[in-house]
């Protein structure tokens, strides 16, 4: 076996190994030649499998060849990104309608817009914070995108607490639910229950109501089933994006989800 085609065995094999497909691969390669055919003279064949040089033979390629590691996780990084892209694509679509449809879910933008893009929060996250600018440029950039919110309280009790209340208000003055979430979220300090509280009553909802309201277990449920649909995603930490058939995860920023947006877009339209 000359060099080159030593190297490309080779190289080969640490992919498979890489794979943890080593021993099928290595064996048909390896296979031994039908017994019918005639006697020649050959070049050293590659050890067989179980033969103990093929250790040997590999700690010798790669010492001489280290670049190969190189490219074999490169290989199997590849293979666990598409993995993880199929599994994702396939958990959207068994759940579409509890990511673009739950009736608890707050909608910003244009209610009727060819293009949905949810968010999960948290209103003391401060990428989130980040996030919202990306988002308000999005509703101004594109009239025809839809955002809808989904209340991913994941930082603490205040966080569930601010959450709890603003879903409250919601209930109460929905036609000024997203000036009052775009200030809560971006108020410069930690949002909480009372921080929430105080700003409901800025907005004319008065603390009693928002107590009342607050007991509705509908708000505790619409919760916990935002953490169940972040779990079966994939999502662990805010801001993250839902978006056609994929999860964007962290404030990406606005032109980044805007080329997504187009891209969506384009495919519902044509055939991707």
């Amino acid at each position: 076996m000359d060099y080159s085609t030593r190297k490309g065995f080779f190289s080969l094999l640490l992919v498979g190994i890489a794979a943890g497909v080593a021993g099928g691969f290595v064996y048909g390669m390896m296979a031994a030649p039908p017994a019918t055919e005639p006697a020649v003279e050959r070049a050293e064949e590659p050890a067989a499998p179980g033969d103990e040089r093929i250790g040997e033979l590999v700690r010798d390629y790669i010492l001489s060849n280290p670049e190969v590691l190189e490219e074999a996780q490169q290989v199997l990084q590849a293979r666990r990104e598409e993995e993880s892209r199929q599994l994702a694509m396939a958990s959207i679509e068994n759940n579409r309608d509890a990511i673009f449809n739950a009736p608890e879910d707050m909608v910003i933008g244009n209610p009727e817009g060819d293009i949905t893009l949810v968010e999960f929060f948290d209103y003391n996250c401060g990428y989130c914070k980040r996030a919202m600018d990306d988002v308000v440029e999005i509703i101004e950039t594109d009239p025809n995108v839809k955002v809808v919110l989904k209340e991913f309280p994941i930082l603490g009790p205040d966080s569930v607490a601010a959450h709890q209340v603003s879903m409250a208000f919601r209930k109460l003055a929905p036609e000024q639910y997203g000036d009052y979430h775009m200030a809560l979220l971006g108020a410069d300090v930690r949002a909480s229950e009372a921080v929430a509280i105080e700003l409901a009553k800025e907005y004319g909802v008065e603390e009693e109501a928002l107590r009342e309201a607050m007991n509705d277990p509908a708000i505790e449920e619409s919760i916990r089933l935002s953490y169940q649909l972040a779990d079966t995603l994939g999502i662990s930490g805010t801001p993250s994006f839902v978006l056609g058939d994929e999860t964007v995860f962290g404030a990406v920023g606005s032109e980044a989800l805007l080329a997504k947006i187009a891209n969506v877009r384009q495919c519902e339209s044509t055939v991707c």
